[in-house]
């Protein structure tokens, strides 16, 4: 890749073919935007970008198109959310974590499109499940957790690293009682679980998550039905852990057995308990902190990949309510 100054407001990126398409986006608008954020002004040149500011604003700007240059070179189009992502991790003087757009994959979707880490929190969270057998990783609304556990579990599954699934959520009554509401057991809490479902149907597609249930290689439950169980030869995942209480978080974490892999996801300041009752998560992290085979991952706003409106959101909310941002964990 060639990057060089030629003049103090001008910085130069070599391009190669008919890279500058792919680079530009739709409308050009991947150039647009990053003209915007970072206070440039880009221009096409014979086989180079041209990027005119000062030495600093031209040199970031550079660092983000050489990021999506390497999305380019795998063979495929960067997205806008990557070059978002690119353009925040240079503006927080963290380039390298620009390299995340190139990660390996962990796993296709059901269209065949690779799920992979899109911030460089998510990749350290992928590359701890790959360490560890049993990894906690929380972070607020929008990160990933959730959705990422999924797809690492369906790549093992496919991988035949384990024989099956186990995705469980302890639910936690908001408003209406559970008994009141219409259906059996299980359509009572359908609602609660949903989310699991809707991350699996992205990624299995839906026929073959109906074939994995019917088959029971993919199961989904209420937490309460973990109670006195041993799953061998499983990849299970804890999700919305902010809501168990202690009991509750020794009973899952002690339902693994020989073979399993296990993750446990939440948000500690998104507890539904009832006011004054301690996390089973909180409590869990603080327990086996530095406990061998088991790791913990922090995910910040920064690692949020939705829409941008909620990484604001997310920020607006810790700035005005900072006792409620979780502790820092080793």
């Amino acid at each position: 890749m060639t990057t060089k100054t030629t003049s103090p407001d001008l910085c130069q990126v070599g391009l190669r073919g008919d890279e500058l398409q792919e680079l530009a986006g739709p409308q050009d608008e991947h150039l647009r935007l990053i003209e915007a954020e970072l206070g440039v002004r880009i221009s096409p040149g014979d086989g180079v970008l041209c990027i005119h500011g000062t030495v600093d604003r031209s040199r970031a700007a550079a660092l983000v198109i050489e990021g999506l240059q390497e999305v380019v070179r795998q063979g495929r189009s960067p997205v806008m959310a990557e070059v978002r992502y690119a353009i925040r991790a240079v503006q927080r003087q963290a380039a390298a974590d620009v390299g995340v757009l190139v990660a390996e994959p962990v796993t296709l979707n059901h269209r065949g499109s690779p799920i992979r880490p899109r911030t460089a929190g998510q990749a350290r969270f992928v590359e701890a499940v790959r360490r560890s057998e049993l990894v906690f990783c929380v972070g607020p609304a929008g990160t990933g957790k959730t959705y990422l556990a999924m797809a690492m579990a369906v790549g093992a599954l496919r991988a035949k690293q384990v024989s099956r699934i186990v995705l469980t959520r302890p639910i936690v009554e908001a408003g209406e009682r559970l008994g009141y509401l219409p259906g059996d057991i299980m359509e009572k809490v359908e609602p609660y679980l949903r989310p699991l479902y809707d991350a699996l149907h992205d990624i299995l597609g839906p026929d073959k998550l109906q074939r994995h249930r019917q088959r029971a290689t993919i199961e989904v439950i209420p937490l309460a039905y973990m109670r006195g169980r041993t799953i061998n030869d499983a990849f299970l995942v804890l999700d919305e852990a902010q809501n168990t209480i202690p009991a509750q978080m020794k009973m899952a974490l002690t339902r693994m057995g020989l073979g399993s892999r296990m993750i446990v996801t939440g948000d500690p300041t998104q507890s539904d308990l009832p006011e004054g009752q301690e996390s089973g998560l909180q409590q869990a992290l603080r327990v086996l902190a530095g406990t061998r085979g088991i790791e913990q991952c922090r995910l910040t706003e920064a690692d949020i990949v939705r829409h941008d409106l909620v990484q604001r959101i997310v920020k607006a909310y810790e700035l005005a309510f900072p006792e409620a941002k979780p502790e820092a964990s080793s």
